[in-house]
C-alpha cells in the first residue's frame, strides 16, 4: 500500500519580509554614492577631453592666423559692453577647427565682414551687421560638459535662443577693457599685469604667450555654469560677454575664486543673483564673469599647453589672479 506525504510550504513572517527590505535599503545606501562617484568621474572626463579638444582648435587658430582667437570681436567705436553689436565670441571662430566647418561657412561672410571691421581703423560709421548671431541657436556637443543642468534652456536676450555652452575665454583676471588687442592689463593689489589670453579683439599668440609667464603657467579656457534661468545668459556659448563665453575681473573686486559664492560676484544684464546655489550675480551690467562648474569643490582649466587641471575651489585669490594672468611675472603655486 501506498503512501502519499504533503508537506506544508513556510512563507515569510513580516518580521524576516522587514527585515530583507532594510538589508536591501542598506545595500542601496551604500551602492548610490560609488554610482554617483562612477557617473561624475565619467562627467569630468568627459569634460576634460572638451577642453583638450578645444584647446587644440584654439592653437590650431594660432598656427592659422598667427595669433590665438579673439574672446569676441568688437567694432572700432563700439563698446565692448555694447550687447547688440558686439560680434562673434572665440567659440564662433574656432568652429572650423572642431570639425563643425560646414556650420561655420553658413555663416562666414558676416563672420569675415565683423572680423575685418574690428581689425580696422574705422569707426563704427553705422557698421552693424549682425549676420553671424543666426549660428547662435545651434547646440555644439563640444562645448557642453556633461554635469550641466541647464543645457537645453537657452539664454532669451537680444533676440533669444542663444544655445548653451559651459567653457569662457581667459579675458584676465581684471578689467576686460584694459587688455583688449593684446593689451597688458592692470597691475591689482601689486599682483603684477592682468593681461588676458582670449581677449577682445585678439592680439596675443603663442610667442608672445611662451616669452611672458609660460604656456603650462597660464589659463586660456576657464569653465562656466549655465545660468539658472533663461533670461540669465551665463554659459551661452556664442554671445562673448563676462560670464557667458568669457571669463574677466574675477580676481578683482568682488569675486576673488572659483565658484565663488558671495552675492552678486558676477556682472551679467539681466542675470538672476542665486548664491545658494554658487551662482551669484548683480544683473545690472556686464563687467565680470567667474569661472564655476558643478565638479565638486573644483572648476577645470584648459592651460595654454593643451593639458587640463583641476582647480580648487578654496585656492587663494593671489593664486588664482596670477593663473589667469599671462603676465604677472610670476610663475603660480597652488596654495
Amino acid at each position: 500500500m501506498s503512501r502519499s506525504f504533503s508537506r506544508s510550504r513556510r512563507g515569510f513572517t513580516l518580521i524576516e519580509l522587514l527585515v530583507v527590505i532594510a538589508i536591501i535599503a542598506i545595500l542601496i545606501g551604500l551602492l548610490l554614492p560609488a554610482v554617483q562617484k562612477v557617473r561624475e568621474a565619467a562627467a569630468r572626463m568627459s569634460c576634460s577631453n572638451n577642453l583638450k579638444q578645444i584647446g587644440v582648435a584654439c592653437h590650431s587658430y594660432n598656427d592659422a592666423n598667427g595669433e590665438l582667437p579673439p574672446a569676441m570681436l568688437v567694432g572700432r567705436g563700439i563698446g565692448w559692453t555694447d550687447e547688440n553689436r558686439i560680434g562673434p565670441s572665440w567659440a564662433v571662430l574656432i568652429l572650423p577647427y572642431i570639425e563643425q566647418d560646414n556650420l561655420y561657412r553658413q555663416f562666414v561672410g558676416s563672420i569675415t565682414n565683423y572680423q575685418n571691421f574690428s581689425k580696422s581703423n574705422a569707426t563704427a560709421g553705422g557698421f552693424n551687421d549682425q549676420g553671424w548671431r543666426n549660428i547662435r541657436g545651434n547646440q555644439i556637443k563640444t562645448y557642453i560638459c556633461p554635469s550641466e543642468g541647464n543645457a537645453q534652456v537657452p539664454g532669451n536676450r537680444t533676440g533669444g535662443n542663444w544655445a548653451r555652452g559651459n567653457y569662457g575665454g581667459n579675458m584676465g583676471p581684471g578689467d576686460p577693457g584694459q587688455t583688449a588687442f593684446g593689451g597688458a592689463g592692470g597691475n591689482y593689489n601689486g599682483w603684477g599685469s592682468s593681461g588676458g589670453v582670449l581677449v577682445i579683439n585678439g592680439g596675443v599668440n603663442m610667442t608672445t604667450m611662451t616669452g611672458a609667464d609660460g604656456t603650462s603657467n597660464t589659463i586660456m579656457i576657464n569653465h562656466l555654469r549655465a545660468g539658472p534661468g533663461a533670461q540669465d545668459m551665463r554659459g551661452t556659448w556664442a554671445f562673448g560677454m563676462p560670464g557667458c563665453s568669457s571669463t574677466g575681473n574675477h580676481a578683482v573686486g568682488d569675486t576673488y575664486f572659483p565658484n565663488d559664492t558671495g552675492g552678486n560676484a558676477d556682472d551679467v544684464l539681466g542675470c538672476l543673483n542665486r548664491p545658494d546655489i554658487a551662482m551669484g550675480c548683480w544683473g545690472s551690467g556686464y563687467g565680470q564673469g567667474q569661472a564655476r562648474a558643478n565638479h565638486a569643490n573644483q572648476v577645470l582649466a584648459g592651460m595654454a599647453d593643451g593639458s587640463v587641471r583641476g582647480v580648487r575651489s578654496g585656492i587663494s585669490t593671489m593664486t588664482w589672479y596670477r593663473m589667469n594672468s599671462r603676465n604677472d611675472g610670476v610663475n603660480w603655486v597652488d596654495n
